[in-house]
């Protein structure tokens, strides 16, 4: 069986162009995920030094940076942040950070759906609605006309 199947395929790319075959150094596996740490670690490394050669070796971080690196919980005052942090330890503090206001702004959101569904009930034991409001306001908008044109000669 297998064997018709590769014979099948031979036959196929036969009759396909020169231009469409991949070359046989091609790799053609899908690769479907993110940059991952192993990649990293292919960098080319300094002979003597063991880091890699396009790697930083601190950053002096800003204000609002020691208040972001503060906030997501990795220092706890300003005066126990070193003064100089890896680029990845900030960027681990802003992605944390991002996070913590994310459901903030979800508990947020629910809690006005919240707040919206129990007035709405209140409005509707007052037998206020959104079509009484409107005649009520288009009833007066009348009037006034009706004034303002009365009160011309």
């Amino acid at each position: 069986m297998w064997a018709a199947a590769g014979r099948a395929i031979g036959i196929l790319e036969r009759n396909v162009p020169s231009f469409l075959r991949p070359t046989k150094q091609i790799n053609l596996k899908a690769q479907r995920s993110f940059c991952s740490k192993s990649q990293e670690g292919s960098k080319h490394k300094h002979e003597g030094g063991g880091q890699s050669i396009f790697r930083v070796p601190g950053h002096k971080p800003t204000d609002w940076e020691k208040k972001v690196l503060m906030w997501s919980g990795r220092f706890k005052k300003v005066d126990d942040i070193p003064e100089t942090v890896s680029f990845e330890m900030i960027d681990a503090a802003r992605n944390k950070l991002r996070v913590k206001i994310s459901y903030l702004m979800i508990a947020l959101t629910i809690l006005g759906c919240i707040v919206m569904v129990i007035e709405g009930k209140r409005a509707v034991r007052r037998h206020e609605s959104l079509t009484t409001q409107n005649l009520e306001r288009k009833a007066r908008w009348r009037e006034e006309i009706a004034q303002s044109a009365s009160a011309k000669p």
